[in-house]
């Protein structure tokens, strides 16, 4: 995944679009670290496609608002141990 960043940020956008995925899925899905993919979307992409950049980021303030949610839930399961 290393090489050209404009194309990394580019598909890793498109990656979080298509699946309304969280940074750590789609870090964990390229290989690469979470700071990376963050810095990315939030530095990298805005410079060279905005309009992309507003399709992400509205994905991302989308599951900003709900982490407390699925916090929670993860730590019934634990607790539950399901």
């Amino acid at each position: 995944m290393k090489g050209n960043m404009e194309e990394r940020a580019e598909r890793l956008a498109l990656y979080i679009i298509e699946k309304q995925s969280t940074v750590r899925a789609a870090a964990q899905r390229f290989g690469i670290s979470k700071s990376t993919v963050h810095k990315d979307i939030s530095e990298r992409l805005p410079q060279f496609n905005r309009a992309l950049y507003l399709q992400v980021k509205e994905v991302l303030e989308v599951n900003k608002a709900q982490r407390h949610i699925r916090g929670g839930i993860a730590t019934r399961k634990k607790y539950r141990g399901a």
